[in-house]
């Protein structure tokens, strides 16, 4: 019995969490075809929801707002957090460095709403000294761009860290400059952890409210805002479609970023193991 407990009682308990996680996203798929607006009860298999979401107008403009705005914060998360990380790992000590460090962290900790709110009487004042910029879709990148930033800096520094300083070492006695190093040395092999911070930043920008609530102005809303301010109007089944839609989306997306992050990993494994190969073979 014990032997029993022990080799599956981890098992049972998993299975247990990945159930408590993922019901509701199962029910949510399963009632997004349901014949009719009830969602207690499946009446029968239809797609009259996800004819509508092409025909609702609010959500289809939500959706390409929300995708235009992941994705430039994605970058401009994904650069600076680059530049944020590479500065905090390659120079130890500057002036003003525990400062810096702590403010492009500060977002980590700091909760949305005060970030949001802050980021709103910021708008707003300059707006009102300088005459921009008008709370919109830019105001939003703004907001998620430093948000996103935060959490690109510590993927892309955990990665420069597993950097061998010695290949930048051997390429600057070689001669190459610091910026070709960079480029050609540091960059590449921090390339998966760029990317990483990349879609981590358009996930967490596709995703958020609480900083587009505060950030948007009038006429301009993301997909979680038309979607949320549905829910809060009562059942819509529509609602339902397009969470399908958009978890079908990120479950291809990470499938294809994880295939191919394992083939990339293998095939330099295969590389080095070669290398080794050689290096050891009689001369």
């Amino acid at each position: 019995m014990k032997i029993w407990l022990e080799t599956h009682f981890g098992k049972g308990w998993m299975a247990l969490v990945y159930l408590f996680l993922y019901l509701p996203l199962i029910f949510m798929v399963v009632f997004s075809f349901n014949s009719t607006r009830q969602d207690a009860n499946f009446t029968g298999f239809s797609l009259r929801w996800y004819e509508a979401l092409m025909r609702d107008t609010k959500i289809v403009d939500g959706f390409w707002l929300s995708v235009q705005v992941a994705t430039v914060t994605g970058v401009l998360s994904a650069v600076l957090g680059t530049f944020a990380a590479f500065v905090l790992v390659r120079y130890r000590r500057f002036l003003g460095r525990t400062v810096f460090s702590g403010m492009v962290n500060a977002p980590l900790v700091m909760p949305e709403v005060v970030i949001g709110l802050s980021l709103l009487l910021l708008m707003v004042g300059a707006q009102y000294l300088f005459g921009w910029p008008e709370r919109g879709k830019l105001t939003i990148i703004m907001g998620h761009t430093l948000l996103g930033m935060a959490y690109g800096m510590v993927v892309v520094q955990s990665r420069l860290l597993e950097v061998d300083r010695a290949l930048e070492e051997a390429a600057m006695d070689l001669g190459a400059k610091p910026h070709e190093v960079f480029f050609l040395v540091t960059l590449p092999n921090i390339a998966q952890g760029i990317l990483a911070a990349f879609l981590l930043s358009f996930t967490l920008s596709f995703d958020d409210v609480v900083i587009s609530e505060f950030l948007s102005g009038p006429g301009v809303s993301t997909l979680p805002q038309v979607i949320f301010g549905y829910a809060r109007r009562g059942i819509n089944p529509t609602i339902y479609a397009a969470a399908t839609l958009l978890i079908s989306t990120v479950t291809v997306a990470i499938i294809s970023y994880s295939v191919w992050v394992a083939r990339k990993t293998r095939r330099r494994e295969r590389e080095i193991s070669a290398a080794a190969r050689i290096e050891s073979a009689p001369r």
